[in-house]
């Protein structure tokens, strides 16, 4: 049984990814944190994984942490845009 209010991990991969794709330039930790309402370590942790996946870019700048969705993620989501319609 899930607990209720609370996000699971799928979940919130796929708000990242969701998050990321309405994103013009890159987005840190700390505002996907606020945007998904998850603490910095548990958006870091899912950034860092969706990166090991392919789906997400990161680099450091500072001290601060930078995400984008990779190219392969950008062509699949404007393809599947293409299938819909």
């Amino acid at each position: 049984m899930k607990p209720r209010g609370r996000k699971q991990g799928e979940d919130i991969d796929r708000a990242i990814l969701e998050y990321l794709a309405e994103q013009d330039w890159p987005v840190t930790t700390e505002m996907v944190a606020k945007k998904l309402g998850v603490s910095w370590n548990t958006a870091q942790t899912h950034l860092y994984k969706l990166m090991a996946e392919g789906k997400v870019k990161g680099r450091k700048i500072g001290r601060q942490n930078q995400w984008m969705l990779s190219r392969e993620v950008k062509a699949d989501d404007q393809a599947s845009k293409w299938n819909r319609v």
